[in-house]
């Protein structure tokens, strides 16, 4: 079965800086030469998460205001303990939403619905320089 793999590389602002990647995600499919198969969006790392969302401001503060209540920075992490650092609620976050989304390809495009893209969250405290691997299989 063929395999394609392209990385994503951006830059974050911190904590909630969300990112639509939906258009260079599907220019990678477009690239792999697959016709029908499976896209996977992988963020290596335990502070970053890939969904699908209306990436609109409406929605994107909304969900940094749930996630806020489901993992408020104002409580004691047990994590701090481990390495001495702040980002607790950062893990908490990352590891309820998911490191990675998979969606079919149909006719070489990414079978999304009218209002969905595929978006990268930033959950860390800080800035980071991430990396975002996209690999497609299926049949060409």
């Amino acid at each position: 079965m063929p395999f394609y793999c392209e990385e994503i590389r951006i830059e974050t602002k911190g904590e909630n800086d969300f990112i639509d990647i939906t258009d260079r995600v599907r220019e990678i499919v477009k690239r792999s030469g697959i016709r029908n198969g499976l896209c996977c969006v992988f963020v290596p790392g335990s502070t970053g998460a890939v969904t699908t969302m209306e990436y609109e401001p409406g929605l994107k503060r909304d969900l940094a205001y749930a996630l806020a209540r489901i993992a408020p920075s104002d409580i004691y992490y047990f994590h701090h303990e481990r390495w001495g650092d702040d980002n607790g609620r950062s893990h908490v976050k990352a590891s309820i939403i998911g490191p990675s989304v998979t969606v079919p390809v149909i006719n070489g495009d990414l079978v999304l619905g009218t209002w969905q893209q595929i978006v990268f969250l930033e959950l860390d405290t800080r800035p980071r320089s991430r990396r975002i691997l996209v690999v497609v299989l299926g049949e060409k």
